[in-house]
């Protein structure tokens, strides 16, 4: 089940180091005259702003239901993921593809290394207390799950934490083809180097911002339960005296905690309607303990 606090936390965390980050390169790459650092500050500073539309949407998700929008507004978070998705596409690999072809068309002689190298290194050390907090709040939503963290990261409806997880990564890997273009850049005094690593990190980005497309298109589109959620309201609906029989259950995810069940229930004919009603509250109330994230759900009773 997601955990909004786990994931502001997050989100906080990565904000504060991608500022810092940002900056000391962007100086980084002035004294040095690297594309790969302009690059990578390009990304840092893309990677800041994604964060706070993610806790924006957090916080617009949260707002309580009203009379024209009778469901709540958690889908919030999912518009605004895709709007992040689409700034790490277009802004973050775009502008970083664009400055690796430049340099590599009017290549600029790298200066002294130094400040690049301190640089990384400082930014290596925030990126990875970033990316555990992401990770950490990636795990809090599903903790007693026994899954491992590629798992949660390929199941989890939260984009606040699969997003910051995937940003995460992908600035870790960007520091690294940052690195290797200005290492092998000054070893083999090749500035082409360096602009190829920029033209990397920029292809990184749009892979990452294609996953995070099609992750929250589904969501905002109506993605359902999993099959083995599935199963387990079956299941329960099976073990219940009174039902005779139930169609296939239908879900849709309104927010990363928030599900809408709706079922189709067959009940034995001699059933009172007041032990029918009785019947549904106890099936309603089964299904919650086992899956709180079932927030609203709707049952269709027939008489056997």
């Amino acid at each position: 089940m997601a955990n909004p606090n786990a994931s502001k936390i997050s989100l906080y965390g990565g904000i504060a180091a991608n500022v810092a980050i940002a900056v000391s390169k962007f100086v980084a790459a002035y004294f040095t005259r690297s594309s790969a650092m302009l690059s990578e500050g390009i990304h840092s500073l893309v990677d800041s702003g994604n964060g706070i539309l993610l806790l924006y949407g957090v916080h617009q998700s949260q707002k309580p239901a009203d009379e024209r929008h009778p469901f709540g507004h958690s889908k919030e978070l999912f518009f605004w993921a895709l709007i992040v998705a689409m700034l790490i596409f277009a802004i973050g690999g775009g502008m970083s593809f664009y400055e690796g072809i430049k340099h590599i068309e009017h290549p600029e002689p790298l200066t002294d290394p130094g400040w690049n190298y301190l640089v990384l290194g400082v930014s290596v050390l925030f990126e990875t207390v970033a990316a555990v907090l992401s990770v950490r709040a990636l795990q809090a939503g599903s903790a007693g799950s026994g899954e491992s963290v590629w798992q949660q990261l390929r199941t989890s409806k939260d984009p606040a934490a699969f997003a910051s997880v995937l940003e995460n990564g992908a600035a870790l890997l960007g520091l690294v083809l940052a690195l290797a273009g200005v290492f092998f850049g000054h070893l083999l005094n090749n500035p082409l180097l360096d602009g190829a690593a920029s033209i990397a990190i920029g292809l990184l980005l749009m892979a990452v911002a294609v996953v995070l497309v099609a992750r929250t298109k589904a969501l905002l589109v109506g993605v359902g339960a999993d099959d083995d959620t599935l199963a387990s309201i079956s299941q329960i609906v099976e073990t219940q005296p009174h039902a005779a029989q139930a169609r296939a259950p239908l879900t849709m995810y309104l927010g990363p905690a928030d599900v809408v069940l709706a079922l189709d229930v067959e009940f034995a004919d001699h059933l009172t309607a007041d032990e029918v009603a009785a019947t549904v509250r106890h099936l309603q109330d089964a299904i919650r303990a086992k899956h709180p994230e079932m927030k609203r759900i709707f049952i269709e009773a027939k008489a056997g």
